[in-house]
């Protein structure tokens, strides 16, 4: 029994400080910030409204991190969030949160990253652009564009090199995360320093806080509708946070490798809060040198919402183009990494309550969860042949949010419920921050029901079908 003791797999901690700063600042830094202030320019329409929905997301993800913190601290084991929610509630909640993950928040992030990789890679190799005339396959409504085969050998790849020990994956995650940290900070820098102008700023902050959506008239112009004002505005900033939240999702992840961390106890609560303000500084700095290299218009209408090929452009010439495109396939092949390495550490934990697959409980060879790495690669692979990403991360907005404000009422559960577990890190300016956090995040999530009722209830469909998936582990859990 000692013999077997030694020789079987077990989690080691490998990753430090730095290591879990770079997974939380990696895995939220992948394409959102170059394409989605398009879309929250035509909901919003001006400049002061753009940086507010930065400011506000930035607020809420800076909030639940450090609040998170605390959980991080009372239960520093792998599975992070999957295991605050099933301390606080039940294993159902845990479990649905965990399936979610699972079909939708984690594996579509992965799938519509890689697809961002391959359509920017298209600068370099015209046969990976999206049209029509690289279609490899067609039959019926699915067509399978060689970017789609590009996008899912790039997420086999991160996966089989995350099989092979968390060694090679945390190097690959330090590497490109500061490399793109470092190239983010270049192009504000820059922007600011050679394209930056001062008739383009005054113009885009002559209106800075009058609320309009913004449409493309026939002769390339922009039309205002009239003002957005009452619950209207809340909509609009509902719809405008889709975009910005995708951007800044996935920072938990780091919990999710809490029982690989040195020192998880003080060192998760560290990364959270350094990867997230690190973050969410860079998004707001960045939004504020897209309004002073380009007019409103620019940014609203940009391109295939490419904002940041348009400013490029505008600092850099023809060459900003391809810049860009460098800087975004950095910063999505990163963010892959990062998603794949600390996802899998979720379904391993369910396996271990015997609420997923048996094999997706064990370690292999390398001390990592294979099997459940593979299961993820297969279902983010699907989703990159499905064509439906886009509709997918509307969902994984209300539903990533729901789950986090779940998770944030949590805290306040178990400081009546386990007031005697260690808490070796509080959340910061308990109770009211963590309130604020909640209130915000449940107004974002009515307003998105009333405003994309169809994506929010398909979002709400897929967690319900949890419930009998639940079930059905339970009752196989009882024959095994």
């Amino acid at each position: 029994m000692a013999e077997t003791t030694k020789t079987t797999p077990h989690l080691k901690h490998s990753f430090g400080l730095l290591d879990g700063t770079m997974i939380v600042a990696g895995s939220m830094i992948g394409s959102g910030i170059f394409i989605v202030s398009a879309d929250i320019t035509r909901n919003v329409g001006s400049a002061g409204w753009l940086i507010f929905v930065w400011l506000i997301t930035g607020f809420m993800t800076v909030a639940a991190a450090v609040s998170y913190g605390e959980l991080s601290g009372m239960y520093p084991k792998a599975g992070g969030q999957y295991v605050y929610l099933k301390e606080a509630y039940n294993p159902l909640v845990a479990f649905l949160f965990g399936w979610s993950f699972f079909a939708v928040i984690q594996t579509a992030t992965i799938a519509a990253v890689g697809v961002a990789f391959a359509k920017f890679a298209g600068y370099f190799f015209p046969i990976l652009e999206l049209k029509d005339a690289n279609i490899l396959l067609k039959i019926g409504g699915f067509k399978l564009y060689p970017a789609q085969l590009v996008s899912i050998l790039l997420i086999v790849f991160l996966t089989y090199i995350n099989t092979r020990g968390v060694r090679q994956g945390k190097r690959i995650q330090v590497v490109f995360t500061i490399t793109k940290l470092l190239s983010l900070f270049g192009l504000m820098v820059f922007g600011l320093l050679l394209g930056a102008r001062k008739e383009v700023w005054d113009a885009n902050w002559a209106h800075g806080w009058s609320m309009h959506s913004l449409s493309l008239a026939k002769d390339g112009t922009s039309i205002l509708t009239s003002p957005v004002i009452g619950i209207l505005a809340f909509g609009a900033i509902a719809a405008s946070m889709t975009g910005s939240i995708f951007s800044s999702d996935a920072w938990n992840n780091v919990t999710f490798i809490a029982g690989e961390m040195k020192n998880p106890k003080r060192n998760i609560g560290l990364s959270l809060f350094f990867g997230t303000l690190i973050v969410s500084t860079i998004y707001v700095a960045t939004n504020l040198m897209y309004l002073s290299v380009m007019p409103l218009h620019s940014i609203a209408f940009a391109p295939q919402d490419r904002v940041a090929v348009v400013a490029a452009n505008v600092i850099f010439g023809q060459v900003g183009t391809k810049v860009i495109a460098v800087m975004i396939m950095i910063s999505t092949f990163g963010c892959i990494n990062g998603l794949v390495l600390a996802g899998a550490r979720v379904y391993y934990t369910m396996a271990g309550d015997g609420l997923f697959f048996k094999k997706a409980g064990e370690l292999n060879k390398n001390a990592v969860p294979g099997w459940s790495l593979w299961a993820q690669c297969l279902v983010a692979a699907i989703l990159c042949l499905s064509g439906k990403y886009g509709d997918l991360l509307d969902m994984i907005s209300l539903v990533a949010v729901a789950f986090y404000a779940l998770t944030m009422i949590g805290i306040f559960i178990l400081r009546k419920k386990r007031p005697e577990v260690e808490r070796p890190y509080k959340a910061f300016a308990y109770p009211v921050l963590p309130a604020i956090y909640i209130v915000l995040a449940i107004t974002f999530c009515v307003a998105l029901i009333l405003q994309k009722p169809v994506y929010a209830c398909a979002g709400v469909a897929i967690v319900l079908l949890g419930i009998p998936l639940y079930y059905i582990a339970l009752s196989s859990k009882k024959t095994r």
